[in-house]
Order: C-alpha cells, then sequence, then structure tokens
C-alpha cells in the first residue's frame, strides 16, 4: 500500500525514493538488508498474553514530520540508537470476554490520544490474525532517573513494547525473529519505535510515498562494532510542556527542512561506514550536529509561534562538551524533542563526563550507561512483579 505524499512534497518525494533505492543497494551490498520475510502468521490465539521490554532512543540522525500521520511514515529515513538509561515494560492479554481494550500506562488509564494510539496497534496486530478479540495492556516506564526529562525517547521504547508484546501474545514468540513486521507494526504508535524494535544503532527507512511494509528499521551494528561508545543521559524536564506531536506538523513548513531531507543519504552512508569501523566518534559527531539542525527547524517552522525546545541547562551542557575536548576528552552531545541531553564518549571517559556534569551546581542528574539491545520478550511473571 502506498502512503501519502503532502501537497508540495510531490518533486522531493521522487527524489527521496531514489535515495531509498540507492541506500538499499548499499545495504545489500554490505549484507545487512534483511530478506524478505513470509508475513504468513499461522492462526492467533484468541486468549494469548505476553510480555516485551524495550529501550528508548537516542537519536543520530533525527527525522521531523510525518508524511502520512495513519501510518506514521517520516519525510526522511534516520539513524538513532538504543540507550539504556531507561526501559518500557508492557503486557499484553487477549481476552474474548472484553468489550473494549483496557489500557492503562504508568498506572492510570489511558485515555484520549494515548488511548487511541495504542489500539491503533492493537488494531493493526487484530488486521493481521482477522480477529476482533479486545485486550487488556498494562505498560510502564521504567528509568534510571530520579526524574524523567522531556525526549528521552520513552515513546519510542513504549511502541516496540507495546508491538512485540501484542505480535508475541497473538502469534506466538517466534514472531520476534520477523524483525522488519515488528518494526513496521511498533511505528504506527510512534514513528522511531520501529528502530527501538531492532536495537543497537538502528536505521529507518522512510520517505513520502514509500509502501507502508517497506518502512522499517535494521541494525547497523552486527559484530559489536560501538562496543567502546558510552552514553551519560541528563534528563532535563521542559519548562513549555512541550508537545512532540507539534513539532512534527509544523517541522516541514521551515524553509531548513527540504535540504535536509536532500543531505540525508550521504550522512546515512558515512554513518553507516564509521559503525562498521567501529568509529563511535563519528556517530557523536553526527549526532551533535543533527541536533543542531533538528532544532533549527523547530525554530524556523513558523513565523509567529518559534518553537524553542532547549531550556538553560542546555547552554551550559553544551558548553562543557566543547571545554572538555579542549582538554582533550571527546564528547559530544544529543538532544532530540526537548531538553534531555545524551552525551557520548568513550568507556574510559565516562565518569570524568558525568563527574563534571555533576559538579556544575543545577542540580542535574547524570546517567552513566552504554547502547541498549533490541526488544525482547520476558516471563509474564517477571512483568508482573514491576506491572
Amino acid at each position: 500500500m502506498t502512503t501519502t505524499i503532502p501537497q508540495g512534497f510531490a518533486k522531493i518525494a521522487a527524489e527521496m525514493a531514489q535515495q531509498d533505492a540507492d541506500l538499499r543497494a548499499a545495504l545489500r551490498e554490505r549484507r545487512l538488508l534483511p530478506p524478505e520475510q513470509d508475513t504468513q502468521l499461522g492462526t492467533p490465539n484468541p486468549r494469548g498474553a505476553a510480555a516485551a521490554r524495550a529501550y528508548p532512543i537516542q537519536g543520530i540522525l533525527k527525522y521531523h514530520g510525518m508524511s502520512d500521520w495513519d501510518w506514521r511514515i517520516a519525510y526522511l529515513p534516520s539513524i538513532s540508537l538504543n540507550n539504556d538509561a531507561a526501559y518500557t515494560l508492557t503486557r499484553v492479554a487477549f481476552d474474548p470476554a472484553l468489550d473494549a481494550d483496557q489500557i492503562t500506562i504508568n498506572g492510570q488509564t489511558a485515555v484520549d490520544r494515548e488511548r487511541r494510539r495504542v489500539v491503533r496497534t492493537l488494531d493493526q496486530v487484530r488486521r493481521l490474525g482477522q480477529v476482533q478479540t479486545c485486550a487488556r495492556v498494562d505498560s510502564r516506564n521504567i528509568t534510571r532517573a530520579a526524574i524523567t526529562g522531556k525526549g528521552l525517547g520513552t515513546s519510542a521504547s513504549a511502541s516496540a513494547a507495546l508491538a512485540l508484546a501484542a505480535l508475541s501474545a497473538a502469534f506466538g514468540p517466534d514472531v520476534a525473529r520477523n524483525q522488519p513486521l515488528v518494526s513496521r507494526v511498533a511505528r504506527l504508535l510512534a514513528g522511531s519505535g520501529c528502530r527501538s524494535v531492532v536495537g543497537g544503532v538502528g536505521l529507518w527507512l522512510s520517505y513520502p510515498g514509500i509502501p507502508q511494509d517497506k518502512s522499517y528499521a535494521l541494525r547497523l551494528d552486527q559484530r559489536d562494532e560501538l562496543a567502546d561508545l558510552a552514553l551519560v543521559t541528563v534528563p532535563i524536564p521542559s519548562r513549555l510542556s512541550l508537545k512532540t506531536e507539534q513539532a512534527h506538523i509544523e517541522a516541514p513548513q521551515s524553509p531548513l527542512f527540504r535540504d535536509w531531507m536532500r543531505g540525508r543519504q550521504a550522512q546515512i552512508i558515512e554513518c553507516l561506514d564509521a559503525v562498521q569501523s567501529g568509529d563511535w566518534r563519528t556517530i557523536a559527531q553526527f549526532a551533535e550536529l543533527d541536533s543542531i539542525h533538528l532544532h533549527a527547524i523547530t525554530m524556523t517552522a513558523s513565523r509567529e509561534n518559534k518553537l524553542f525546545a532547549w531550556e538553560p541547562e542546555n547552554i551550559t551542557l553544551f558548553r562543557v562538551c566543547n571545554d572538555l575536548r579542549s582538554e582533550g576528552i571527546p564528547v559530544y552531545f544529543s538532544t532530540d524533542t526537548g531538553p534531555t541531553t545524551v552525551l557520548m564518549t568513550c568507556h574510559q571517559n565516562r565518569q570524568t563526563v558525568a563527574e563534571r556534569v555533576r559538579s556544575l551546581g543545577l542540580g542535574l542528574e547524570a546517567i552513566e550507561g552504554a547502547v541498549a539491545g533490541p526488544a525482547e520478550t520476558v516471563p509474564l511473571s517477571q512483568a508482573e512483579e514491576w506491572l
């Protein structure tokens, strides 16, 4: 099924389709493009139950804007890595006795937009199995921080955990082997959830008009090439009550947006080469540079209401990175939609970077961590202890 091409984007959509073809050829040459898999899933279990855990993402080459909101298709491909500073745990149980889906998130009944997005994912699973059984969903974000900052990427982990748990509940645990399928279903709650599914450094293939079954994520690191990359996560709340959806709506209006799209293929190829050679520093440099690109776009997308997503603490952290680099300590910042910042360095310097953040006197946490793996199922008994 071909997806929507927004008005005014037909010409560049054709350019991005060619970029996608060229990118897939490069991935195929490197044996990174997964083979087409049979989507025949067998008979669904109307009383199936399963639980899954997934990790939030941190953008490397970012994205903004949805060319198709129903299928949640991005205007351009993007790269992120999974961050072990937090995770989402989700349990899904199908029950023929239910007359409506029952959904709780972090102990609260989901309503309105939150509920609709979860139901959209469940509906796709039901469509795949040609069933109508309602489900009970319990999901919780578990972080290693005392506060949850805006921009930590837990919408992605929630998407991935829901998709894997729902598919496993309906069709059994073997479905997890079909990562493109799980990734496509995860995309329906939050686009970046498709990358959370695959773990490590993930690439999401997307462009306006792409057939929805061709828009999925794949993992670029295959042999622990980035084992030396360390993450220091600094959660920062947004004082603006920032909504990522609003940024997605406005971003394509920025005069910088189309150039951002056109430059993406070359950046992805360079990132791909860096991953395969274990060059974490180039990956981190791209994350820092594209953080600036992303926020430049959000700040120039509206004549009337400029979206300044950073907080004053961000400027201090950015300068800390410059100071540490001048001292010979390589460290680079990354921010997505929101002020929460992830500092990327090598494991040898992780503690030094974290201590510098804590010494600023701003009351900031510095969560030391590493790149996390893919979404995975967990025993129901284990999930019940946390949920």
